[in-house]
Order: structure tokens, then C-alpha cells, then sequence
């Protein structure tokens, strides 16, 4: 089996300390691999990187169209949000417009990351719902598909209809027959595949023609990174920094991928010891590679040869791509 591949190398003055390791594909729009690092054929969990594939049949199924679905709301139904009042309120509005309540999630409660939010909650003496969860926008996109379907209340149960939909889509785009899936942090099964097959699924989105599902969903995250991710987030940032060309999205334990539509390129990566910190300089470096990412944005510079200071603001160090990446 072919090993992980250096990642990421943090220095500490004139001493490499630790390297972070990985692996990653990019795939063109024939499903062929452009250039890889470590072993393509690595069996993986997409985890909230696949948001965009199981948002598919909400569009395919004719639900998001029968329902009005905003370009706003198909990002969030794509996103790992931070709980912010921009992307609660707008999904409390889509809940309160398909005549649903917080109960009806399946995604369970959790601490808003964004520290207004959390605050205003701790102040208000109040704890978090469902709505603050950071899948709650894919899953006012589940309730909604599952609504359209007049399908049963445990939209999250491996053989609803709704988790039936996805895995095809999985496969389809994927063009792999998942192996399995394993439970995702808001209880929706999440399917594995290779990371080939994931780097190929982006590059069928990014190649898709306009009005297609795939496109829809895509443009409309790269129209709002605010609602992907939220504000300091790497998602939101780099889109921002690249003017929306390209379509990001994170996923737990070290795992991105990136849509190119103008290459019609699709790229997934997965950092092997699973550390955000990992996968974010080693996507901004491809993206930097590829020529679609300026290397001195603020952006960008918080996250490739970003400068590790101590607790008295003194530079120890950096933070920098292993040199096989660029």
C-alpha cells in the first residue's frame, strides 16, 4: 500500500518539529487522475465534504424547485456552519416555511462556534437547539426532500428513502459502489468510497453544464461562503480569496475538496493524522499550485508559511506545505 505523503512541516526556529501526512487526488473532468500524493485507491470517509452530494437529490428529486429554494438556502444546505444569527435566522425562517419546529431535527444540539452566538446564549441563560448544529442547513434540505416525498419522521435511518437517494447519488457521482458507511456527528450515515472516487465526484461537478444539480449547488456556494462555513473559517476565506471561482468545503478529521469549474478540476484531500491544520495549508497549497489562489492573500497567508507566535506574540516558528505538494 502506498504511504501517506508529507503534508504539512512545522518548524520551530531552525528545527522541523513535526510533519503532518496525507493524501490527496486531483482529477480532471474524464474522471482521470491529474496528479495524486500517497495512495489514490485509500478508502475514506468524506464526512461533511460529501454535504454537496447528498444535497443532489433535494435538487434531482424536483423538491427545491417545488418548494422555492433560494441560492442561500441551497449553501446552506451544503454547509458546516458556525452558528451564527446569519445562518440560524435563515434557517429557522426555511423550518418555519415548511411548517416544522427544532424537534423535527435529527441533527441533536450543539454549541454555536460562533462566540457572539454562544455568548448571547450563555447571557440569555438559554442552551442550544438543534438549529445551531452546524449540519442544521442540510438538514432543513433532508426535512424538506423528505417532505416532498410524504416520507416517514427518521429522515436520518439508513433505509429511508431520503439515505436510500443519497447513496445513489453517492455512487453515481463517485462512480464507485460504497463498501459501507459509518454515523456522522449529526447522525446521517456517511458513505465511504476511495479518495480517487471522491476526487472524481468533484470533477464531475466542476465539468457539470450550467443548470444542472451539480452547478446549482456548487455556484451557489461560491455566491455565498459566508453561509458554507462562517467568518475566519478556511472555506469561506479562500472562496472569498479566489472571488468565487472555486467551490471549498471542509470535512471532520483533515478531509477537503475543491471544485474548479473554469478547469474543470475537482481535488480531495485527506490529512492522515485527521488535524484541520493539516488539510488547510495542503488545499491552499494546490490551490496556490494551480494557479487559482494568490500565495500573499491574507487569506492564504494564515494558512500556508502562516507564522506560529507564542503567547507573548513572539514568531517561533512556521506553519508551511512539505515541498512534494508545490
Amino acid at each position: 500500500m502506498t504511504q501517506a505523503a508529507p503534508f504539512t512541516e512545522v518548524w520551530r526556529g531552525p528545527f522541523l518539529e513535526s510533519v503532518h501526512s496525507g493524501h490527496a487526488v486531483i482529477c480532471d473532468a474524464s474522471g482521470e487522475i491529474v496528479q495524486a500524493w500517497g495512495d489514490p485507491t485509500r478508502v475514506i470517509l468524506p464526512r461533511s465534504s460529501s454535504k454537496m452530494i447528498q444535497a443532489l437529490p433535494l435538487l434531482t428529486s424536483g423538491a427545491a424547485d417545488a418548494y422555492g429554494l433560494t441560492t442561500q438556502q441551497l449553501a446552506l444546505s451544503c454547509a458546516s456552519h458556525q452558528g451564527a444569527a446569519i445562518h440560524t435566522d435563515r434557517v429557522g425562517t426555511w423550518l418555519e416555511t415548511l411548517g416544522f419546529s427544532d424537534d423535527e431535527f435529527r441533527c441533536g444540539p450543539q454549541d454555536p462556534a460562533d462566540k457572539d452566538a454562544h455568548e448571547g446564549l450563555i447571557r440569555a441563560h438559554e442552551t442550544p437547539c438543534q438549529i445551531h448544529n452546524n449540519c442544521s442547513g442540510k438538514h432543513a434540505g433532508f426535512l424538506t426532500l423528505t417532505q416532498h416525498l410524504k416520507a416517514g419522521p427518521e429522515y436520518v435511518e439508513p433505509d429511508h428513502p431520503l439515505q436510500r437517494a443519497c447513496l445513489e447519488a453517492f455512487e453515481t457521482v463517485t462512480q464507485e459502489t460504497s463498501p459501507g458507511y459509518g454515523i456522522d456527528g449529526c447522525s446521517a450515515p456517511n458513505y465511504a468510497c476511495t479518495l480517487h472516487g471522491m476526487a472524481r465526484a468533484m470533477a464531475h461537478f466542476a465539468a457539470a453544464p450550467d443548470g444542472s444539480a451539480e452547478a446549482r449547488l456548487h455556484q451557489a456556494m461560491r455566491l455565498h461562503p459566508e453561509l458554507v462555513a462562517g467568518e475566519t473559517r478556511a472555506c469561506t476565506e479562500l472562496m472569498r480569496a479566489m472571488n468565487g471561482k472555486v467551490a471549498l468545503k471542509t470535512g471532520a478529521e483533515g478531509f477537503f475538496i475543491a471544485i474548479l469549474p473554469e478547469q474543470k478540476l475537482g481535488i480531495a484531500l485527506k490529512a492522515a493524522c485527521g488535524t484541520t491544520r493539516a488539510a488547510e495549508c495542503a488545499i491552499a497549497a494546490l490551490l496556490v499550485k494551480l494557479g487559482v489562489l494568490d500565495a500573499n492573500h491574507p487569506a492564504t497567508l494564515k494558512r500556508l508559511n502562516a507564522p506560529i507566535k507564542n503567547w507573548r506574540g513572539i514568531e517561533t516558528g512556521i506553519l508551511k506545505p512539505a515541498a512534494s505538494l508545490l
